[in-house]
């Protein structure tokens, strides 16, 4: 099946053009032809799926479906499910069973949507490329031979290749936006607060946001319309009322800022810089004022993100010791030992890094010098980032640096990995909405993807401005 919007598939639906289940199908299909080969579903809930479908094509023949009838989900393997196996594609947790559903989940189920599987991922999130699972990593579909990137890399080749409808990934440094540009499908990061991290597996608590990754604007819209809002379950949740983000707004002409030292970033691939040029140049002759801006804190970005989040990942992973849950080194002549092994053993060779160097930025000696300075340092992006928005409604930049790498190419090489993340971090430290659209390819058909930054809870002026670029 051709693959369209959720809206025009309800339609199809009610009019008895096919079923529920044979859309469930037709994305089992495409499962069993495509992810042996490239890795993206470490599970696949075929049977619930199918009993589920059928249970929602009676609510539709007796007109009482929820709002996402017909929609088929995949969600990454750091988000719980209640009664199913949740690893973060780490060996820490293999076996482990969720005995939680994040809010999230709950609600695409409450509005009968489906949950066809579990998706591979970096280990605990970290990562740009999707290699550092261990359970081997995704290949992207537009090119095996190269990365999907990360760390939401097989929920955006769960899209990409129609395994599933839309994915729910998370989204720290650019873990939606960076694989949705290397997939050539839309990914969005909401604004930090507006979707409940409860049942969300912790990396770093401060830029963690559940995000979305889709074909079409109009599904990231009506799917974050449903699990954004206050939970009971999340203190940090924001507690401002949900727009109708699937409503269009009328925006008319904008003013669109782009940050002069971004496109001309000497570690741009030159065939992005001709299609940010482009894009601003198209966003001009359609009656849009464009903004040159400059960013004095562009070097300090990555280094800041890179503290804090380590700094986080730290306290956040502390948890898995062995002794509640998950993998457990056997035997040991000591607690302490048994502790040692079992974090040795149960982490992966990414996880530990970042562990390590946040117990070191944490520790009493170099605390305030790292720690605080990084927090401080936080606190200037942000101020300037927002400074940006009282010279245009709309930031602008290339999504990535390059496109899709190819496996293998970064693993030796840490900090060329995270140079992946170099334009997707700026929105993540601001706590801003963001979005990556895809526009074109390079001369090896690799997609590039376009960002588009906006205000704090600025989501439907942002989808909406997006639709209409994309639709022209």
């Amino acid at each position: 099946m051709q693959h369209i919007t959720l809206s025009a598939i309800q339609k199809d639906l009610r009019a008895g053009k096919y079923t529920v289940q044979d859309k469930v199908n037709a994305h089992l299909e495409n499962i069993n032809l495509h992810n042996e080969r490239l890795n993206v579903f470490l599970e696949v809930y075929e049977i619930e799926a199918l009993k589920r479908a059928e249970e929602i094509d009676q609510k539709l023949t007796e007109g009482k479906a929820g709002k996402l009838a017909g929609l088929i989900v995949g969600i990454k393997d750091v988000i719980c499910f209640r009664d199913h196996s949740l690893s973060c594609g780490s060996q820490i947790l293999n076996g482990f069973t969720s005995q939680i559903s994040a809010t999230c989940v709950e609600r695409l189920l409450a509005e009968d949507a489906i949950i066809i599987g579990r998706q591979n991922c970096d280990e605990f999130a970290m990562g740009s490329s999707n290699e550092n699972s261990s359970f081997g990593p995704t290949k992207n579909g537009a090119n095996e031979e190269r990365v999907p990137g990360g760390s939401s890399g097989a929920s955006a080749v769960a899209v990409q290749m129609d395994m599933c409808h839309v994915s729910l990934g998370s989204d720290t440094g650019g873990s939606v936006r960076q694989p949705a540009a290397f997939c050539g499908v839309v990914g969005l990061k909401p604004t930090y607060s507006r979707v409940s991290r409860y049942g969300l597996t912790a990396y770093a608590s401060s830029f963690d946001i559940i995000g979305v990754l889709s074909k079409s604007i109009d599904d990231a819209a009506r799917v974050l319309e449903v699990i954004a809002g206050a939970d009971e379950f999340d203190s940090t949740v924001s507690q401002k009322p949900v727009d109708t983000y699937s409503e269009e707004v009328n925006l008319g002409t904008k003013k669109i800022g782009f940050i002069k030292e971004v496109v001309r970033s000497e570690a741009l691939q030159p065939e992005i810089r001709a299609k940010t040029e482009k894009f601003l140049e198209d966003l001009k002759h359609t009656g849009h004022e464009i903004v040159e801006l400059s960013f004095d804190y562009l070097d300090y970005i990555l280094p800041t993100y890179y503290i804090l989040t380590t700094a986080e990942a730290s306290s956040n992973l502390s948890r898995f010791d062995g002794i509640r849950y998950g993998h457990r080194f056997q035997p040991a002549n000591s607690l302490e030992e048994m502790y040692k092994k079992t974090r040795t053993t149960g982490f992966g060779e990414e996880v530990l890094r970042r562990i390590l160097l946040g117990t070191f930025v944490l520790s009493a000696s170099y605390y305030d010098a790292f720690f605080t300075q990084a927090q401080k340092v936080r606190r200037l992006i942000r101020e300037k980032t927002l400074k940006m928005f009282s010279h245009c409604d709309f930031v602008v930049s290339p999504t990535t640096p390059t496109t899709a790498f190819a496996l293998g190419e970064n693993t030796q090489d840490p900090l060329q990995m995270y140079f992946a993340d170099l334009f997707t971090v700026q929105a993540s430290l601001a706590g801003l909405p963001a979005i990556s659209v895809p526009y074109g390819t390079d001369a090896q058909l690799l997609p590039i993807g376009m960002q588009l930054m906006g205000p704090a809870f600025k989501e439907r002026e942002l989808l909406s401005f997006s639709k209409k670029i994309l639709d022209q």
